[in-house]
């Protein structure tokens, strides 16, 4: 788990579903170093859901995903 580049998924997720790079800035919504750290040291059934935007995400030990955008 130590190779994952978490900051790489959840930026790919959020263009994956049309938001631009230009239209957020992910350090004023997440910590990402404290996310990973908090992740990593947990089991899979920790969830970490936070918005980015109108967009929720859920972040586990192996996932990332976009549970809603906008409507």
């Amino acid at each position: 788990m130590s190779e994952r580049n978490l900051l790489l998924e959840i930026v790919t997720a959020l263009e994956e579903q049309g938001l631009g790079h230009d239209e957020y800035q992910l350090q004023r919504v997440i910590d990402i170093e404290a996310l990973k750290q908090l992740v990593d040291s947990a089991n899979d059934d920790l969830e970490v859901r936070f918005s980015v935007g109108e967009f929720r995400l859920c972040v586990t030990q192996s996932n990332v995903q976009v549970l809603a955008g906008p409507e």
